[in-house]
């Protein structure tokens, strides 16, 4: 149960991350000749490390006084706000 639970995370997140902004940065730095492509790895990890500690901890803290389901709706409508709020710019 719990491998299934990790690669279920793990594809999750996988996939949003992929052509995103952040790997997009990512590519920017690492095409810089006179960077390290291992430090450019290192930090961009331990970044993406960071955020994802920093998003279980809100995780945990949020789900004391919000319900998973009202969690999904409020992760639901940031969503819909953000991709408006984009579109909107665009």
């Amino acid at each position: 149960m719990l491998i299934k639970f990790f690669f279920t995370v793990f594809s999750v997140v996988f996939i949003a991350e992929l052509g995103d902004k952040t790997q997009l940065a990512t590519m920017l730095f690492a095409s810089d000749k006179e960077v390290s492509k291992w430090l450019v790895f290192f930090a961009a990890s331990a970044a993406l490390v960071t955020a994802a500690g920093i998003g279980v901890l809100a995780g945990s803290f949020l789900s004391a006084y919000v319900s998973e389901k009202q969690l999904s709706y409020i992760a639901g409508a940031g969503f819909i706000l953000i991709g408006a709020f984009t579109l909107y710019r665009a």
